[in-house]
């Protein structure tokens, strides 16, 4: 079971986490991100895409994937997308000891290049987060999950998890990854052209 909006409960969990941004009734923007990549198949579908609509978002990998994808990684950072560490290994971090979590971030620093940075799962323990905010790193959450990763729902209720709940300011869980292939795929353009109809932008962090 998941929530699809974060609850203030939750957040006061990780009261220093990023959960969503901003909001300028002037210019009312969306945040898109992006977990577990880069994907030989579902990482250049969502940069056509999101090319397509002039919009930018930002990518949370995962540090073995972008040594087995170096070239889909570059090609991310020269599209004008943000990236964030999302650890080398993909960690559960309640499952997992500090010190080891921290190397496992660190490793995957080693191949990009950001201060931001996404716990996989969202599972974090409090002496993880301040360790890496003492290292220097913004850990960004998120207001709305798409369920993309949910292989038990239709593309169909995987898109109107977002346009039925979207709003300025939230910074919105899609998956590049085969999992969330199927769901992705026909949720991303969906969403994007909704964004266009309303107005908003779709901003990387």
């Amino acid at each position: 079971m998941y929530l699809l909006r974060t609850p203030k409960w939750l957040r006061n969990i990780l009261p220093d986490g990023q959960w969503e941004m901003p909001v300028s009734e002037s210019e009312p923007v969306v945040y898109l991100t992006f977990d577990d990549g880069p994907h030989p198949r579902a990482t250049p579908f969502v940069l056509a895409e999101l090319d397509k609509f002039e919009a930018k978002a930002t990518f949370f990998c995962v540090g073995k994937n972008v040594v087995e994808y170096p070239v889909i990684f570059d090609q991310i950072i020269k599209a004008g997308h943000k990236t964030g560490n999302h650890t080398h290994n993909h960690l559960k971090g309640w499952k997992t000891n500090t010190q080891k979590y921290i190397e496992d971030v660190r490793r995957a620093q080693q191949y990009i290049d950001s201060n931001l940075f996404r716990p996989p799962y969202g599972k974090i323990k409090k002496k993880q987060a301040a360790a890496l905010r003492q290292s220097g790193y913004k850990i960004v959450l998120w207001s709305l999950l798409s369920g993309d990763f949910d292989q038990d729902i239709s593309a169909k209720r995987c898109l109107e998890n977002v346009v039925l709940h979207l709003r300025p300011g939230d910074i919105v869980v899609f998956h590049d990854s085969q999992k969330a292939w199927n769901r992705l795929q026909y949720a991303l353009p969906r969403v994007l052209e909704h964004c266009k109809i309303k107005g908003w932008d779709v901003k990387a962090l």
